[in-house]
């Protein structure tokens, strides 16, 4: 029982779920811009820039409890010009690739998880399958 709670409590895997939290608000935040491209005065949300920092200094650390007590959160992006006459600044072909490259991060950390658990069933039954 022990090497399980070691298992969810390394600092590798408490990452890893934290990062797949994030992206899953980040895939929240670029839907809610790719819905609202046509709308008026629509300002893109996104990640907080500040806490993108926080998550990777926190990683480096290597401490599970700080990254856990980590909560991720969307803020207003101001810094993004809009190019348009209604004061909207969401541009569809940046969103779309944003979305793509987070799908793919996250389907990653998805393949990293799983493996971790894979890992576990290996070590728990002796079969691999």
């Amino acid at each position: 029982m022990e090497m399980v709670a070691s298992l969810f409590n390394s600092d590798n895997y408490t990452a890893v779920k934290k990062m797949m939290d994030v992206a899953a608000l980040r895939h929240a935040a670029i839907a809610s811009n790719i819905a609202n491209v046509s709308t008026p005065g629509y300002k893109r949300v996104d990640l907080g820039r500040s806490f993108e920092q926080e998550l990777i200094k926190t990683i480096d650390g290597r401490e599970a409890d700080k990254i856990s007590a980590l909560e991720p959160s969307t803020e207003v992006d101001n810094l993004t010009p809009s190019t348009r006459a209604d004061g909207n600044n969401v541009q569809l072909d940046s969103e779309l690739l944003k979305l793509t490259t987070n799908t793919m991060n996250f389907d990653a950390l998805t393949q990293f998880a799983s493996g971790s658990l894979k890992q576990l069933r290996v070590a728990i039954t002796g079969r691999s399958a």
